[in-house]
């Protein structure tokens, strides 16, 4: 069985993990990892502070220890191991300014190509209109297509 493990907090980082805690604009795992903390230096112990989160116990012990080894920055999430965005939103700009000066019309391949072109940024024709789609950039606005060039109806 392992030894229990208790901290003791200062008056000043206890004030700092209750307002963490409560805090609106911090992820909510770093807020359960302060209220962790600060139910174990009130006496609680890990099994019981595990139940409280339903989580395993050895998730508690880890927010205890990087507590003592990292202090306040231990609380954070590092930072992820998957695959990092290929696009900014800068670059989606760029494409609207392109898009909104140039009078010609692009297809998804080639604006692709342009941004793989002028902006080192390597994307799908599909991924990119995907993201077009979603940020409501490109295409024709609702309504100004000329009734000539519409397709005529079958029906009658």
């Amino acid at each position: 069985m392992p030894a229990p493990l208790r901290i003791v907090l200062t008056d000043e980082e206890e004030r700092t993990l209750s307002e963490l805690r409560i805090a609106q604009s911090v992820p909510y795992r770093t807020c359960d990892r302060a209220h962790m903390l600060l139910l174990n230096a009130q006496g609680w112990n890990v099994p019981a502070i595990a139940q409280i989160f339903g989580c395993h116990e050895h998730t508690v012990r880890a927010t205890l220890r990087r507590w003592e080894n990292e202090g306040l920055g231990g609380l954070w999430e590092a930072p992820g191991r998957g695959a990092k965005p290929k696009w900014h939103p800068s670059d989606l700009e760029y494409l609207t300014d392109c898009l909104d000066q140039e009078t010609r019309t692009y297809t998804s391949v080639q604006l692709a190509q342009k941004l793989k072109q002028e902006r080192l940024v390597d994307l799908s024709s599909d991924r990119l209109r995907r993201l077009l789609k979603k940020k409501d950039i490109g295409g024709s606005a609702l309504g100004t297509a000329i009734d000539a060039n519409k397709t005529p109806s079958k029906k009658r």
